[in-house]
């Protein structure tokens, strides 16, 4: 996991205002994205273990785990308040902190937070969630307790194996909800943004990821106003683009700063699809992980590669009550008979994985998640 060091952007700009590389020789970084973190009723009643009198969420993450661990950031979008008791679902989320803990026990690093469920539960819910992301050493962004945490933590700043990544966020609107002074959560707005991604240059990142939480619910192409915004960002500064919010995934593609130079391009996944939800519907019950690979050298730093692995949500049923597994679906294809699926649910993994291999056609597979192996106990 990700040693969860903060460098404050103040700093960055005493420190290196001429963003001279300190480390010269070539590194590599891995950065893993999921999709939106959900908790419907469903889950939630799931999760309660009666003999435990608690919430036990590691089965969501148990086949996942290894591919999340594999990275050297992993990155998710927590789209639910942690703000205590009672629990619910759609349309206000709030869920038990177990969830958080057996994400950070999977091996999440970063939380982002700006979405349009962050105010579900007021301002109680809103501070209470990041005082237990805090709580749980996780880094995050998005989302902020008044001005001045903003003006320190933003954008965030991130560094391991000698690459700097700058990490922006940012949402289309809060459900009509008022974001009541003095919290603040980002909204899609071009003038704070471009500000934004000026500031972030000033502290010298090697690449710069902007996470967006836009688009139009369930529909599989992005529309104008996506378009638009990616251009937008690119033109001033973005490196890669990371989306959320509509459910299911949304076409992955690359753009080229000078059409005569495709060794650098750009890149914008629009949605990632669902992490974790009890969204049952064809296109809506799975994603995709989507891992970059970076390359730092003396000439720059650019992707060297990229590619995504598509996992379905894998809901058992047991006397009314049901329990969530996030199955990445290769793993699934080679081990069958240890997960013995019912036919229903063979066709429906099945369907998922045709369907997202189609619509992601000429975007790499799965290629450095191939090496994992089901192993009895292993997780």
């Amino acid at each position: 996991m990700l040693q969860k060091t903060l460098v404050l952007l103040a700093t960055l700009i005493t420190a290196a205002p001429q963003c001279l590389s300190q480390h010269p020789d070539t590194s590599i970084l891995s950065l893993v994205f999921a999709g939106d973190i959900m908790g419907h009723d469903e889950q939630i009643r799931g999760a309660w273990n009666d003999a435990t009198k608690s919430y036990d969420y590691e089965p969501t993450f148990r086949y996942i785990r290894p591919f999340i661990e594999e990275a050297d950031i992993a990155i998710g979008n927590l789209e639910v308040t942690l703000a205590g008791p009672s629990y619910t679902g759609y349309p206000q989320f709030s869920s038990p902190d177990d969830l958080a803990e057996a994400a950070s026990a999977a091996g999440f690093d970063v939380m982002i937070q700006s979405n349009n469920h962050a105010l579900d539960r007021g301002v109680k819910g809103f501070n209470r969630t990041l005082n237990i992301l805090d709580t749980l050493d996780f880094i995050h962004t998005g989302t902020f307790r008044n001005p001045d945490e903003r003006v320190i933590n933003y954008p965030l700043i991130l560094e391991k194996n000698n690459i700097r990544i700058a990490l922006l966020n940012y949402t289309y609107g809060t459900n009509g909800l008022i974001i009541p002074p003095p919290c603040i959560i980002n909204r899609i707005d071009t003038v704070m943004i471009k500000a934004d991604l000026q500031k972030a240059r000033l502290a010298c990142p090697d690449f710069v990821i902007v996470t967006m939480h836009w688009g139009e619910e369930y529909q599989r192409t992005e529309n104008r106003q996506q378009q638009q915004l990616a251009a937008f960002l690119f033109r001033h500064g973005a490196d890669a683009i990371i989306g959320s919010h509509p459910h299911v995934i949304q076409p992955v593609r690359k753009y080229y700063p000078d059409p005569l130079d495709s060794s650098k391009y750009n890149i914008v996944v629009y949605s990632l699809g669902n992490f974790v939800s009890n969204q049952r519907a064809q296109y809506k019950d799975g994603g995709i992980l989507f891992r970059i690979q970076l390359l730092k050298s003396p000439g720059g730093t650019v992707v060297s590669d990229y590619n995504y692995l598509p996992y379905w949500v894998y809901r058992v049923d047991v006397t009314g009550l049901s329990t969530f597994y996030v199955l990445p679906v290769d793993l699934y294809f080679r081990n069958e008979d240890r997960f013995r699926l019912m036919e229903h649910d063979r066709y429906k993994i099945s369907r998922f994985y045709e369907d997202t291999r189609e619509h992601l056609k000429g975007t790499p597979e799965s290629g450095f998640f191939s090496e994992w192996q089901w192993e009895e106990g292993r997780w």
